[in-house]
């Protein structure tokens, strides 16, 4: 299935250069097994191979990026809190999600906004993510803007830049994420396993008195 992606990925950036780039990366937020992996670096390797710009790739790939994260956010702020609040009251038992987990998480997003957007846009599985938390909290559009635009930037120029410097051997940049993304799907599964054992320690915790 995902080689079949790949070359139906390959294809589009082929038969569409820019605006393939940019539906494919617009797209990657909304559907994850769309992988930036393959679609950055095959960006690089076309802007190499000359029939299209490096510039040119960037900024498709960077707009591509913006616009999907304008769609989760816009889902997240059409639901809003105060449906996310009525769904944790009624099914939040089943996941040990409180209410109270939801304000803390809120609190902490609204402390770090800007660092959670911007670089959680350069951090693999993450990277579509956080734009929900950002429409849930309705941070402020313009600065949601901005911030994503720079993560993108980031995330767009090591990725494109890599299929460009290693021209036919771009494909290489795959094997690479792959371990990245297995060291976050590792530190996330730690960080759950921490919250769901402090959840039960506090809840065995004898109260005084």
């Amino acid at each position: 299935m995902l080689s079949g992606l790949s070359d139906w990925v390959v294809d589009v950036i082929d038969r569409l250069g820019y605006v393939g780039v940019a539906l494919l990366v617009a797209l990657e937020n909304l559907f994850p097994p769309i992988p930036s992996e393959i679609v950055l670096p095959f960006a690089g390797f076309v802007a190499r191979d000359g029939r299209a710009t490096f510039l040119g790739m960037l900024l498709a790939a960077t707009l591509g990026s913006v616009v999907g994260a304008w769609v989760l956010y816009g889902i997240a702020a059409w639901i809003g809190p105060n449906r996310l609040e009525r769904f944790i009251v009624r099914y939040g038992k089943w996941l040990r999600l409180t209410p109270e987990d939801v304000a803390k998480a809120e609190r902490w997003f609204d402390r770090r906004a800007v660092v959670a957007v911007l670089v959680g846009r350069c951090v693999p599985l993450i990277r579509s993510l956080v734009s929900i938390p950002a429409g849930f909290r309705r941070m402020p559009f313009p600065r949601f803007t901005l911030y994503t635009a720079l993560g993108a930037l980031v995330w767009n120029t090591l990725l494109v830049g890599a299929g460009y410097l290693l021209r036919s051997r771009w494909h290489d940049v795959e094997p690479v994420l792959d371990v990245v993304q297995y060291v976050v799907v590792a530190v996330l599964l730690v960080l759950i396993v921490r919250f769901v054992w402090q959840r039960r320690r506090h809840a065995t915790a004898p109260v005084d008195g």
